[in-house]
């Protein structure tokens, strides 16, 4: 069995599937987070795979790197916020913050 070009999309639109369920679905921040973190992992297998089997060369591979080094970026910001949040209001539920709304 050959693995071709279907099968990463197959994977990459599961994954990006359950990174949107847990960001529509979750109350929890850190849930959140680790929905976005799904949905950027699908993009860079997407990326991947259209720079092995779509003629892309090195240019995917540079485009996943570069979403990697974003995501970690987003993850440390967010972190931050998320520790603040908790400090402040002792709850990381996204529905009980609603002091910013004000």
């Amino acid at each position: 069995m050959t693995i071709t070009l279907t099968h990463f999309l197959l994977i990459s639109a599961v994954l990006f599937s359950f990174g949107i369920y847990a960001v529509l679905s979750r109350r929890n921040a850190i849930m959140v987070l680790m929905g976005i973190e799904l949905i950027l992992n699908s993009a860079n297998i997407n990326f991947l795979a259209f720079s092995r089997f779509g003629g892309m060369n090195i240019e995917g591979q540079m485009a996943a790197i570069f979403v990697i080094i974003l995501a970690a970026a987003e993850a440390a910001i967010a972190l931050a916020i998320v520790l603040n949040i908790y400090k402040r209001f002792n709850t990381v539920n996204v529905d009980e913050i609603s002091y910013l709304k004000d």
